[in-house]
């Protein structure tokens, strides 16, 4: 079983979730209405690209806007859970063990008590932003069982990863599990709103380069915003 979810159902794994973000990107980028203003955006292009760059940027920050800066305890939840659902998998020793054995390559590693921190602050903000969702009226009211079971399915691979990790009763079980939920979730990432990863860039981008333009043109007549 070890040898094949690791194997071929790994493999099967990363071509969905490769394919999928391609395919997820292709139509996105398809979407847009190139015909709109094409020759406002052909004049500010200089606007847009700066604005594009900005507006990803302040996002990425923890209190880069005023929307994070609103929201301070959601934010440092929001950052915790995001870093450690991003670098955690990518660097932790143990994959890249497996990734230099299956395909010979590896990364730079996280120490392991770091690695253990991180994904206790995924499992503990995880937590932190059900309970906001369950406890404030105004997110309840948006949310449905669909936003849990996304949640559950980004944070199986760290809780099954922190239990065969401290080796608890019936290891062979969480290892398995832990491999497979992570393959799951590669798996779901390019069909559900766990694809905001790659969007998220996307939107901001579009977003920043919409609101770039538009004030660089304003500028261009003299004008402020």
């Amino acid at each position: 079983m070890y040898e094949f979810v690791t194997g071929p159902m790994a493999w099967i794994s990363f071509l969905i979730f490769f394919i999928g973000l391609f395919v997820r990107f292709v139509l996105y980028v398809k979407g847009l209405d190139w015909k709109a203003d094409r020759v406002t955006y052909r004049v500010n292009t200089i606007y847009g690209i700066k604005g594009a760059v900005r507006s990803i940027f302040f996002w990425l920050i923890p209190f880069g806007t005023r929307s994070w800066r609103n929201n301070i305890a959601f934010t440092m939840a929001f950052f915790v859970f995001h870093a450690g659902l991003l670098i955690t998998p990518i660097f932790l020793q143990a994959h890249n063990i497996i990734l230099k054995e299956r395909w010979g390559v590896s990364f730079f590693t996280l120490p392991d008590a770091l690695a253990d921190l991180m994904t206790i602050g995924v499992i503990l903000s995880a937590a932190f932003i059900i309970l906001r969702r369950i406890a404030l009226p105004e997110v309840r009211i948006l949310t449905s069982v669909y936003d849990f079971l996304i949640l559950a399915i980004a944070v199986a691979p760290f809780i099954t990863g922190f239990l065969a990790y401290h080796e608890a009763p019936a290891y062979n079980f969480w290892l398995i599990a832990h491999i497979l939920s992570g393959e799951l979730m590669l798996i779901a990432i390019p069909f559900t709103k766990l694809s905001h990863f790659l969007l998220f860039f996307l939107s901001r981008a579009q977003l920043g380069m919409d609101f770039g333009i538009k004030r660089g043109g304003m500028k261009g007549k003299g004008l402020t915003w």
